[in-house]
């Protein structure tokens, strides 16, 4: 399959495929956008079935950077890059080393960050052969853990639905399904106990569930029946994809806010919420804070200034909300074209930033 030809291909600046024969390396960095600022997203190392599975990947996530970056409000544009490879078994220095190399020849216009499959052992490596990385632990500096900034603007996000939907300011006495317990949905669900929440919590890992039962007196569900359970929120927090045209129709929730990436299984999908009655904030949107985390990094914020920047992605969500209600269109749409008309003003600003 060519790039030009790729279903995926949405104008991208730059689809570079590298190889490394010493060490191994194959990868592909995709280059979306970088007319707000050099383009930023992370590295995924993937055990892909072929080269054109890798380029659909590369390509949709770089994709979505832009619009992360641009929804957050971020002088950065959007790139991803893919490893080819099983990280538990082809992962090497010498490959890591090669791939900075691959990173180099960009010139700046891309930097990367942590994904699957590349933690925060790899990112180290990666640095020790280019300046062009952010996102990992740096003494002196912030964004280290993204974690905590990704949860606070989820909580604030999922809070700002249930005021648009749900008319109240507070989740006190509403029953909130949270699907995925790693790093951001347990400290979702510590915030929203705090608040005096119902929680009904799902995952796979029978030790996080038993802790959030014992600790946050929640109830706990499978991963799959925990999405049309009986909720005013439903929080996605780990799988993707699970809106879709079995689920939407017998979902119960009011509204639907988690970190969890595509969780759309298709765009249209948007408009099946939307007829059901059922509230969707954006999850590039709610899920900004590890990018602005990123770029902390980058840009040398002070911690205020990035804990400012995830707090305001609760106004970004309702001014999405607003216009969705004001244009009849769907919120997942609205986010797309606020997204696409920032990026159109910032036309001509991304190579000076990116030098």
């Amino acid at each position: 399959m060519g790039v030009f030809e790729a279903a995926d291909f949405d104008h991208h600046e730059t689809v570079a495929h590298f190889e490394d024969k010493a060490s191994g390396l194959k990868a592909i960095i995709a280059i979306h956008s970088t007319a707000l600022g050099p383009a930023c997203g992370g590295t995924r190392m993937y055990p892909y079935v072929s080269s054109d599975a890798a380029l659909t990947d590369v390509l949709r996530l770089s994709r979505g950077m832009s619009y992360k970056s641009a929804m957050a409000g971020l002088p950065l544009g959007g790139g991803k890059a893919v490893i080819m490879g099983h990280p538990d078994r082809d992962k090497t220095d010498a490959k890591l080393l090669a791939y900075a190399e691959a990173v180099n020849a960009l010139g700046g216009r891309y930097i990367t960050a942590m994904d699957v499959g590349i933690g925060p052992k790899d990112l180290p490596v990666i640095a020790r052969g280019t300046k062009h990385a952010a996102g990992y632990d740096q003494p002196g500096k912030p964004g280290g853990d993204s974690g905590p900034m990704t949860t606070l603007g989820t909580y604030l996000g999922l809070k700002a639905g249930v005021k648009h939907r749900l008319g109240t300011d507070t989740v006190k006495g509403l029953t909130v399904a949270v699907q995925g317990l790693g790093k951001v949905g347990m400290g979702l669900v510590r915030r929203l106990s705090e608040d005096g929440a119902k929680l009904i919590v799902a995952d796979v890992n029978a030790e996080a569930v038993k802790l959030a039962e014992d600790r946050f007196g929640a109830r706990t569900m499978s991963p799959e029946a925990i999405v049309i359970s009986e909720c005013d929120v439903l929080s996605p927090n780990a799988l993707g994809a699970i809106l879709n045209g079995d689920t939407i129709p017998n979902l119960k929730a009011k509204v639907v806010a988690g970190a969890a990436n595509n969780q759309l299984a298709r765009d249209e999908h948007g408009a099946m919420l939307k007829e059901h009655g059922v509230l969707y904030a954006p999850d590039y949107v709610i899920n900004a804070g590890g990018i602005i985390c990123v770029a902390g990094q980058i840009f040398d914020w002070s911690n205020a200034e990035i804990e400012r920047r995830t707090r305001a992605i609760a106004e970004t969500l309702a001014a999405i909300f607003r216009r969705a209600d004001s244009e009849g269109r769907t919120t997942n749409a609205i986010a797309d074209r606020m997204a696409e008309e920032r990026m159109a003003k910032g036309k001509g600003v991304g190579s000076v930033a990116a030098e």
